[in-house]
């Protein structure tokens, strides 16, 4: 499979939140905006590493003993318990993203952490909802 970067979104600051993925463009409903490469890495190299706190806020639960870290712009989107978009896995360490519903331009398109767009269970940080 081959993988570009999308020319439908960008990265900017968010109050409160640090750094967002924005919409460049209007995005329907539907639509795969990006598909990114992941780096599969022991969990154990990320989570019960001494150096690896940092790394920790930005990597997905990927299969037994392993967290990925999604490049692109892969783990940068902010969490939301309402979301207006959604990843899933795409292939063999490929992960997208799809609009929800139609996504306005310059929106901060969010995502749920808990990986289903209706997950309630709590993160382990603040939530700052728009």
């Amino acid at each position: 499979m081959s993988l570009s970067a999308s020319p439908l979104i960008e990265v900017k600051r968010t109050r409160g939140k640090g750094r967002g993925v924005f919409a460049k463009v209007a995005i329907p409903a539907g639509t795969v905006f990006e598909r990114v490469p992941l780096l599969v890495i022991p969990a154990k190299e990320v989570l019960e590493c001494e150096h690896g706190g940092f790394l920790s806020q930005y990597v997905f639960e990927y299969g037994k003993g392993t967290v990925a870290l999604a490049l692109g712009f892969g783990s940068l989107y902010n969490h939301s318990y309402t979301p207006n978009a959604r990843y899933d896995d795409a292939g063999k360490q490929v992960k997208e993203f799809r609009a929800l519903r139609d996504i306005l331009k310059g929106e901060e398109i969010t995502i749920n952490y808990n990986g289903a767009e209706d997950g309630t269970d709590p993160v382990e940080f603040e939530v700052f909802e728009n």
